[in-house]
């Protein structure tokens, strides 16, 4: 794990973790589409690498009471601000978590589990350097039939060029790079899996969501 990552991560989200979802609702777009998508099987295991305040956590689990949950991010505040928002939430499904590298932690060290029926990653690829690592280690992690979902920041493509400018540079402050090649890269790793992929752009391509199927 990346101790200086693990570090900024806290430094940055420790005097806003309390105000994280509230301002983040207006601008991480998609999320919500994502957790519709995931319908897992009864019983399935369900894994979130990067689950920040746990807000997704608790939607799915809300959604899928039947399925088990996970939960990974590298941000010791983020997860202890995760497992209290889980507490209060009173969410049924069982939901674990724990703190890693999403490109190279151990899951079965973890959880005590080596694969999983769905994996998703929301907006936090633009925040990973090693984020075709963490794609390529979601994808192996995945049980045979399972789905990877991942939703991030688009191109923009179908957006004044003006909002694009303003967007990366507000985004900049948070330490958030949109990866515009990160689509293409799933289908590339997807092909190299032997992995279906559907592509949705959202809102003009200000974001995509992305499925890979094993």
């Amino acid at each position: 794990m990346s101790d200086a990552a693990a570090r900024l991560m806290d430094q940055m989200y420790r005097p806003q973790r309390r105000i994280y979802d509230v301002t983040r609702k207006f601008y991480l777009l998609g999320r919500d589409r994502l957790i519709a998508g995931l319908a897992p099987p009864s019983g399935g295991r369900v894994l979130e690498i990067g689950c920040g305040t746990g807000r997704n956590l608790i939607l799915a689990g809300r959604r899928y009471p039947s399925a088990r949950f996970y939960g990974v991010d590298i941000s010791a505040v983020m997860l202890e601000q995760a497992a209290a928002s889980l507490a209060r939430a009173g969410v049924l499904a069982p939901v674990a978590l724990a703190k890693g590298d999403a490109a190279t932690f151990d899951a079965a060290a973890l959880f005590g589990e080596e694969e999983f029926e769905r994996i998703f990653i929301s907006y936090a690829l633009s925040m990973i350097p090693p984020w075709r690592e963490t794609i390529a280690h979601a994808l192996d992690l995945l049980a045979p039939g399972g789905e990877l979902h991942i939703v991030d920041f688009g191109d923009q493509a179908g957006l004044p060029a003006w909002f694009k400018g303003v967007l990366r540079w507000w985004l900049a402050l948070f330490h958030v790079s949109p990866r515009e090649e990160l689509a293409g890269e799933v289908l590339r790793q997807a092909e190299a899996t032997g992995s279906s992929r559907s592509h949705e752009a959202l809102h003009g391509g200000y974001a995509f969501y992305d499925v890979a199927r094993k």
